[in-house]
């Protein structure tokens, strides 16, 4: 358990917990404890998969026993390893690549070939062939390795150290006990959904802290249901106020969805559960009987809980029976989403505006574009925009921001066009350019999950003055809500992160950025990598990558139908991953004829992401000199887990800026896609009218809450590092942590960015 809990630490913070054991005697002058040998062996093996120990770790290692230190380290190494993707072997189809990448149809001939020669596959071949198809699965040398990984490591030389490897900085951490408790509080007081890896993360810390300090507020209501669960098993009093929590908790209970957007198989539970969930029930309704009106937003999930629960056998709890006989419609009990609709079809905007700013102010916030679009010009409008006003303390920061990045971007529409998956792996080849339907408004949405669609725009204009006020009402909102440090210190490639205003806003990984952020990319050559490794099917996951121009028109593609261009190429196709399997693509950016370049993973066969053992994405950057193998974990910018649903996955996409340079702007989205034979020729039209869509939307980022931070008063300086840290403490905001900054620092990184979000 230490371990476990050790190794959350590590993942979430880049902190170590503070060794505990005996200290070792001081050595030679200068050289430190017994342990200083042991901790410059541990700094040298972490500079191997591309971090360091901080100066302050390195000397709280040295003064350890070497045995603790050794413990230590074994157990850090996996972690980062695991960070970066470098605790599995990356092996290659084409051993020499990116050198020895043959021409395409010269590589489908040779396999031909070689299947003729061979009597047991030369007869599935020829019935293929007789089809007047190629299909490269009959192929027994196409899509497996040839070589062992061993042979691909004597292929390859050392990789040659460059100062723009990355370098990332182990700080020292508190007690295990101080870390752990830091971590739960602030995972389980996140203003912002958490994605489903770091509600798992929060399930283990929640049933060892359950009877530890709480949070101040649980304002997000699926981090209650996690946490209601350890509670529950605890015997802790339930964090319960609404008929929906206690939902949820039977949710995670079954290990379902306690986000309620997937029906739950729920289990029957203990008795000591089923009499704690009636009883919580029966409270919350004696309360408020109002509440029943959430039942019917989820009725069908309280009918199925009602036949676990039996709430029939336990009479003394007759309000928990009432929530069920509305679900089964026995009783009546209207949503204040149905009496809104019933206002709205009476033509009343004003008077669903003061319902919901006195009932349901949040809802309020998410329903605002269509009442003002609704809205009579004049004492209407005027109606609708004060109720939002008045409402405007009661919600939540969260959903502040979120209708503010709403309204800057309703000054226009993308025009996007639309596409479709196709089928197949026959080696067709090249195909067609699709146009992007530049003459048709459509909107881009994306799920919680990350799953994303396109859709026609029908919404009218939002008004210039709307805009204005509605603009202006946030602002201040927000400005009212912030903590306003004396002095702020901010990277200045912070600046361009997009607030993490969703819960799959980012994939956990090393080096990921919100959906929406940009970041600089340095480096001559980019190379993306994909690993999956199988559960229990046959299954092929396709690494390509599609170059588009400043029009989103296609210029060319690099996948297992093109395994060469210009541009770079590709490390060859691999059909199974039984033990894991690795695909990679190599680019020199200076090559590139194009204006965008998408990476994606395309499920072609089998597992989906969510469903394989494991799976993930990331790019390294090199320069023109440096060889190595084709994975080199210090090379590696970003490494993301690829957990969504869809069979499509677009972790990111790079963008060439107007001095020619680099940024990559970060999506984390997954497409339905087609349930076998998906393929990035298929899908040009798709990607392209999705990034436009996507590129032509303006999220909200890191500067507009220190622009605010900085009108309220705070000392505002931009800091690269390279002076040294002010001696008083600071709040920082920036891509890592910094050595040198005072004791009493606050520090912000993508880790930790919700801490940004307001209550």
């Amino acid at each position: 358990m230490v371990h476990t809990l050790e190794r959350l630490v590590v993942r979430h913070t880049l902190r170590v917990p503070a060794p505990h054991g005996p200290t070792g005697p001081a050595g030679p002058a200068g050289s430190g404890g017994h342990g200083a040998a042991a901790a410059r062996r541990f700094d040298v093996a972490l500079m191997s998969v591309g971090f360091k120990l901080s100066a302050e770790l390195f000397g709280a290692l040295s003064a350890c026993e070497e045995k603790t230190v050794t413990v230590l380290a074994a157990r850090t190494l996996d972690t980062v390893r695991e960070l970066v993707g470098d605790h599995v072997r990356h092996n290659t189809y084409f051993v020499d690549f990116p050198k020895g990448v043959p021409d395409t149809v010269a590589f489908w001939a040779g396999c031909l070939a070689e299947a003729f020669a061979d009597e047991a596959a030369r007869p599935a071949v020829l019935a293929r062939l007789g089809d007047g198809v190629l299909d490269l699965l009959t192929l027994p040398t196409y899509g497996r390795y040839q070589h062992a990984y061993e042979e691909l490591l004597a292929a390859h030389d050392e990789l040659v150290a460059s100062a723009g490897d990355r370098v990332t900085l182990l700080h020292l951490g508190g007690a295990l006990t101080d870390e752990v408790s830091a971590l739960y509080l602030a995972l389980a007081g996140s203003r912002v959904p958490l994605g489903a890896e770091h509600l798992e993360d929060l399930a283990v810390l929640a049933e060892r802290q359950a009877d530890e300090p709480q949070p101040e507020k649980i304002p997000v209501r699926e981090i209650r249901a996690v946490i209601n669960r350890a509670r529950l098993k605890a015997g802790a009093p339930l964090l319960v106020d609404t008929v929906t929590d206690v939902l949820r908790l039977a949710c995670a209970l079954s290990d379902g969805d306690v986000g309620l957007r997937e029906p739950t198989r729920f289990r029957a539970p203990s008795r000591a559960s089923r009499r704690a969930l009636l009883a919580t029930l029966d409270a919350v309704v004696a309360a408020d009987p109002a509440k029943l009106a959430d039942v019917a937003r989820h009725r069908e999930a309280w009918k199925r809980l009602g036949e676990r629960l039996h709430p029939h056998e336990y009479p003394q709890w007759p309000h928990a029976a009432e929530v069920f006989a509305v679900a089964r419609g026995e009783r009546k009990a209207p949503s204040i989403a149905r009496r809104v609709e019933e206002l709205l079809a009476a033509g009343d905007v004003g008077g669903t505006a003061e319902l919901l700013a006195t009932a349901a102010p949040g809802m309020l916030f998410r329903s605002l574009d269509r009442l003002v679009r609704t809205a009579r010009e004049g004492a209407e409008l005027d109606a609708v925009l004060a109720a939002a006003e008045r409402a405007a303390p009661r919600v939540s920061g969260r959903v502040v921001l979120s209708l503010r990045e709403h309204v800057q971007n309703r000054t226009g529409t993308g025009r996007t066009g639309t596409g479709r998956a196709g089928t197949g792996r026959t080696g067709e080849g090249r195909t067609g350019t699709g146009r992007t339907g530049e003459g048709e408004p459509r909107r881009v949405f994306v799920n919680r999950r990350g799953a994303a669609w396109v859709t026609e725009d029908t919404r009218g204009p939002l008004p210039a003055p709307v805009r204005d006020r509605l603009t202006a009402l946030l602002d201040a909102e927000t400005r009212r809500r912030l903590t306003v440090p004396d002095r702020l210190l901010i990277d200045p490639d912070a600046l361009a992160v997009a607030l993490p205003l969703s819960g799959r806003a980012a994939a956990v990984g090393l080096g990921t950025l919100p959906r929406g952020s940009v970041s600089r990319v340095e480096g001559e050559l980019l190379r993306f990598f994909t690993y999956w490794k199988e559960r229990s099917t046959t299954t092929d996951h396709d690494l390509s990558a599609l170059v588009l121009d400043a029009d989103y028109d296609a210029v060319t593609w690099l996948s297992y139908t093109e395994l060469g261009t210009v541009e770079g190429s590709h490390s060859g196709d691999i059909i199974a991953a039984p033990h894991g399997a690795s695909e990679f693509i190599d680019l020199r950016l200076g090559a590139v004829r194009g204006d965008f370049v998408i990476p994606q993973v395309h499920v072609y066969d089998g597992e989906g992401f969510d469903r394989v053992e494991e799976s993930f994405f990331g790019f390294m950057l090199r320069e023109a000199d440096q060889a190595g193998r084709p994975f080199e974990p210090r090379t590696v910018r970003m490494k993301s887990d690829l957990r969504g649903p869809g069979r499509i996955a677009l972790p990111l996409a790079f963008q060439r800026d107007a001095e020619g340079g680099w940024h990559a702007r970060w999506l984390h989205l997954y497409l339905r896609g087609e349930p076998a034979g998906n393929r990035v020729e298929e899908n040009k039209v798709t990607f392209a009218v999705l990034l436009r869509g996507l590129v032509e939307r303006t999220p909200l980022t890191v500067r507009h809450l220190t622009d605010l931070m900085t009108e309220a008063g705070a000392r505002t300086e931009l800091w690269d590092g390279r002076t040294p840290a002010p001696e008083e403490p600071v709040t920082y905001i920036g891509l890592e942590r910094p050595e040198g900054l005072a004791p009493g620092s606050r520090v912000i990184t993508p880790e930790n960015l919700r801490d940004l979000i307001p209550a």
